[in-house]
């Protein structure tokens, strides 16, 4: 503060001695408060104090690779819903859970092109109503079902159209024979008749005869029939393709729809049906190559689809997630619940309803839950910025999971904590030095880094309880410049805490404390003098504590009030003062009035130190000076 160094640099330049006095070389001004030489730590960015890099058990991939195609999850946040749901529920190992496994099971192996005897498509079909009936099917038996009856009344369709393929094929031949024979034969017939008439009468028979064989209206009717017929008969082929085609990629939306919903068992009995209900050994999938279905195999593998490679990948799928299974049993055995629980979350998310994952065991998974809520919650604070929470959090999954990463929370921790305490620290040193405005910039950089600092409500009670001492310790320089050190004294009790730490200040305080103690003690004394009628000797006990501390205005007020009863004495011993003083020193004279004072108050310490003074440069070396008997 301006004030307060003014006041400094006017007490260094003082000549006299005083109540306080400086130290020698001291500054001019009061001890600066620490500076502000640390840089400022950034303030934490609002979305994360550690750009999200701590690593979570949170699905942030949106594919599952298998055989080399990348599996969509979907919405990430229903499948991480999900999952908390899974490792919350029950597994699905009751005995209606067991007989759809048995039933699913019993399909797929009757169905299968390894069975003794060969497949048998219509008896798996018929346990396809009583694996739909488990709730955990969803009825997706019942649509496979229904997909194979739809197909299987296509293919009868199909069957009968090529059966009047046939029937029309049959009538066109015997429709062009007969043609053929008539075209032949009447044309003869109307020949040999006109040989046996006369010339006019075999005219009037050919004009008669125009409408047989190959001009006859029948015949060109049959040629109109025949291409009828042809006509009919192309139709009837398209129709039967573009039937064939349609079934097959209604039936094919299934298949590629269980498969993306990760269903694999429901994907490999629709496959096998398929290959029993249509043995013209197509099994290319007919889906619009701009899909995402077909990018996931176009992309990944670089070959189109087909249901073979969709029964491929579901067995590759089920095999992963055993393989899975199987890891997270035996890192759950070793306590290390991080990798736990990440391979865990990948069997679920590729194959949520396969039997490994289903049957799991509760316990097992409410560990997980466990682990997986705490880490969640870890993950929240440190975006909230809650260090004490997260430390907290952090000791927890430590003693849970031996395989626990916290070396990166750690540092957070660490770095972030002892940022915010500095930044504190920073602030009370400027809030003690009068400087508010770096304070509250410091104070604010502290709350950004760590919002629940206990030490900001420590800072918040050092505010509150700030002002007296700011106040305080203001009033001590103010003082102390105007050379009030009797208000200082006064106010000792309240100024003390506020200088406290402090070197230069509390320094001054003890000087002026201490000096103000004995001139008290010294007023103290001379006012008993003056009770006893010994004026003088009170006027000298304090004429020569004036000479120490000649700015002390009541020592001067006192001085001041026993001048008027001992002037006879202050003038003898003033004269005597100046006759010793001259350049021309008169010691005779100047000895005389020393006597004088001597005179008028005997015990007078100031005319005996004058006497001896003279009496040495007068006399010889050797002789001596008026003893205290010859005073009169």
């Amino acid at each position: 503060m301006k004030f307060s160094v003014i006041c400094f640099i006017l007490l260094a330049g003082a000549i006299h001695a005083q109540v306080y006095t400086p130290p020698p070389g001291a500054p001019a001004q009061p001890a600066a408060p620490p500076t502000d030489s640390a840089s400022r730590p950034a303030s934490a960015p609002a979305a994360s104090p550690l750009g999200q890099e701590i690593p979570l058990l949170d699905p942030s991939a949106e594919t599952v690779t298998v055989g080399g195609v990348a599996i969509p999850l979907g919405d990430n946040r229903l499948l991480k819903a999900r999952f908390e749901k899974f490792l919350s529920q029950p597994p699905e190992s009751d005995e209606d859970a067991e007989r759809y496994r048995e039933t699913v099971a019993e399909i797929l192996a009757t169905i299968s092109p390894f069975r003794k005897g060969g497949p048998d498509l219509y008896a798996a079909f018929k346990l396809l109503p009583t694996a739909s009936s488990y709730p955990g099917d969803a009825n997706l038996c019942s649509s496979l079902a229904e997909s194979i009856y739809t197909a299987m009344l296509a293919k009868r369709d199909v069957n009968s159209l090529t059966k009047l393929n046939k029937t029309i094929e049959e009538e066109k031949r015997a429709i062009i024979a007969d043609g053929d024979w008539k075209a032949r034969h009447e044309r003869e017939k109307d020949l040999v008749n006109a040989k046996s008439t006369n010339e006019k009468d075999a005219k009037t028979k050919d004009s008669q005869a125009t409408g047989a064989g190959t001009n006859s209206l029948k015949y060109s009717e049959t040629l109109r029939r025949i291409a009828e017929i042809e006509a009919l008969k192309k139709a009837n082929i398209v129709r039967t393709e573009a039937q064939t085609l349609q079934t097959k990629a209604q039936y094919q939306v299934n298949m590629i729809q269980w498969f993306v919903q990760r269903r694999y068992e429901h994907v490999l009995m629709a496959a096998r049906f398929y290959n029993q209900i249509w043995k013209d050994g197509d099994i290319t999938l007919r889906i619009d190559e701009n899909s995402d279905v077909s990018k996931l195999f176009t992309e990944s593998v670089g070959v189109s689809p087909t249901v073979a490679s969709l029964d491929a990948l579901s067995n590759e799928a089920i095999r992963e997630v055993s393989k899975y299974v199987e890891a997270f049993d035996l890192m759950l055995s070793r306590d290390e619940l991080h990798s736990a629980s990440q391979r865990l979350m990948e069997a679920f998310a590729l194959g949520e309803y396969l039997a490994p994952v289903a049957t799991l065991p509760l316990d097992k998974k409410r560990r997980i839950a466990d682990y997986v809520r705490d880490l969640h919650e870890l993950y929240g604070t440190l975006q909230a910025r809650d260090y004490t929470k997260t430390q907290e959090l952090a000791d927890r999954l430590k003693a849970a999971a031996r395989d626990f990463p916290s070396s990166k929370v750690d540092s957070a921790i660490a770095g972030y904590t002892l940022a915010s305490d500095l930044a504190i620290e920073e602030a009370k040193a400027h809030l003690l030095g009068g400087d508010s405005e770096k304070a509250a910039k410091k104070i604010k950089s502290a709350a950004e880094i760590w919002p629940t600092n206990p030490k900001l409500a420590e800072f918040r009670t050092l505010i509150a309880n700030s002002g007296p001492l700011v106040q305080a310790r203001n009033d001590f320089d103010r003082l102390l410049a105007e050379g009030n050190y009797r208000e200082i004294a006064r106010r000792q009790y309240e100024l003390a805490p506020a200088i406290q730490g402090d070197a230069t200040r509390e320094d001054a305080f003890k000087q002026i404390i201490g000096n103000l103690t004995k001139i008290e003690a010294a007023l103290g004394k001379a006012a008993e003098f003056s009770k006893v009628g010994q004026s003088y000797a009170a006027w000298e006990q304090l004429a020569e504590l004036r000479e120490q501390f000649p700015d002390d205005p009541k020592l001067g007020r006192e001085l001041e009030l026993l001048a008027p009863k001992v002037a006879d004495f202050t003038k003898a011993l003033d004269t005597a003062r100046q006759f010793e003083s001259r350049l021309d020193s008169q010691n005779g004279t100047a000895l005389s009035w020393y006597l004088k004072a001597r005179s008028i108050h005997p015990q007078s310490k100031f005319a005996d130190d004058g006497i001896k003074r003279l009496v040495a440069e007068i006399l010889p070396a050797g002789q001596s000076s008026p003893s205290s008997g010859d005073r009169q």
